[in-house]
């Protein structure tokens, strides 16, 4: 796994505040929109695209077979490992490093169910005890309005450790391994369950591991003053905010609140509220079909005219827009 704990202590002054981790993690949605049971015998490459605004999770339920990413880094999988990719991002599952591959779309997939698909990549007759099963989800993945960190998050997550932390985890990945194998009546949409869960728990152990190593907007979670005032924000973003009132939050003055807010989120305080609440409308207008009129009301502003005209300022379109669009485009 690529995010690790040295021990208690180090995760008890790592973590994000509890009431800041919470937050984060009600706001988290990882749905799977598309699923497919992978059935390889080697020699095998499957390529796996970029798919925008989606994260990927493989799960090996028997096989030997390699994740290898665009940029070479490359990590072996055996049966009972999962993995998730919550950028998604370009790479490939091969039977052998150095293998070519070819893109999963060229090979003939058959509907198990309404999300689920069945692949098979077996293009030589090999020995059965060599074939690879894999079951893989392209996901919607959000944080809500933390969907910053999601960049910040490592490229590759894998179970491994998560385990130690996690114990109930393993019953879950042993579900999943019988229902690939097994093929019962059913599976398909069990095993996108698990899928699901499994890989929402992976998200909460790195959250839980104080979020890894990386620093910048994260320092905001690490800090307990500071996470106060977005705390408030998040809980609260229809309120007309000040930077007084965000200050008191913090218990620092505005100038002290305002130049370690800009130090490690980028932002101003006010610039950081007003994304926060577009990023919230989108997904209450383009997601959950919320009318214009309502989200901008929840958000705090007078009328939909004013809403609309911010929305437009800050996203480069108008809410409407995400009426129109197909549920890829929105993300």
């Amino acid at each position: 796994m690529l995010y690790h704990s040295s021990g208690l202590e180090r995760v008890r002054r790592d973590n994000p505040p509890a009431d800041l981790m919470s937050e984060l993690l009600l706001g988290m949605r990882l749905n799977g929109v598309q699923y497919r049971r992978l059935h390889a015998a080697p020699p095998f490459g499957v390529h796996f695209g970029t798919v925008e605004g989606r994260a990927q999770f493989h799960f090996v339920a028997c096989g030997t077979v390699y994740l290898r990413m665009a940029g070479g880094a490359v990590h072996s999988l055996g049966p009972g490992d999962a993995v998730l990719l919550p950028r998604g991002g370009e790479h490939c599952l091969v039977s052998a490093p150095d293998l070519p591959s070819q893109d999963v779309g060229a090979y003939e997939a058959i509907p198990l169910c309404k999300s689920v698909s069945a692949v098979s990549a077996c293009v030589e007759e090999t020995c059965p005890s060599q074939h690879a099963h894999v079951f893989s989800g392209c996901m919607e993945f959000d944080l809500g309005g933390m969907h910053p960190l999601i960049a910040q998050m490592p490229e590759v997550m894998l179970v491994g450790t998560l385990l130690e932390r996690q114990p109930e985890i393993e019953p879950m990945l042993r579900a999943m391994e019988r229902e690939v194998l097994t093929e019962r009546v059913g599976s398909a949409g069990i095993l996108a369950r698990l899928a699901d869960v499994v890989s929402a728990s992976i998200v909460r152990g790195w959250v839980e591991c104080g979020c890894g190593e990386t620093a910048g907007w994260l320092d905001a979670l690490r800090d307990p003053r500071l996470s106060r005032a977005i705390g408030a924000l998040h809980r609260d973003p229809g309120r007309d905010w000040t930077v007084a009132e965000l200050a008191q939050e913090m218990g620092a003055s505005r100038s002290v609140f305002a130049e370690r807010f800009l130090a490690v989120t980028g932002q101003t305080p006010l610039r950081y509220v007003t994304e926060l609440r577009m990023r919230l409308a989108a997904e209450w207008i383009g997601r959950d079909r919320m009318s214009i009129d309502t989200a901008a009301q929840r958000l705090g502003y007078a009328s939909q005219a004013a809403f609309s005209r911010a929305f437009k300022r800050v996203t480069g379109r108008p809410p409407g827009a995400l009426r129109t669009e197909g549920p890829l485009a929105r993300a």
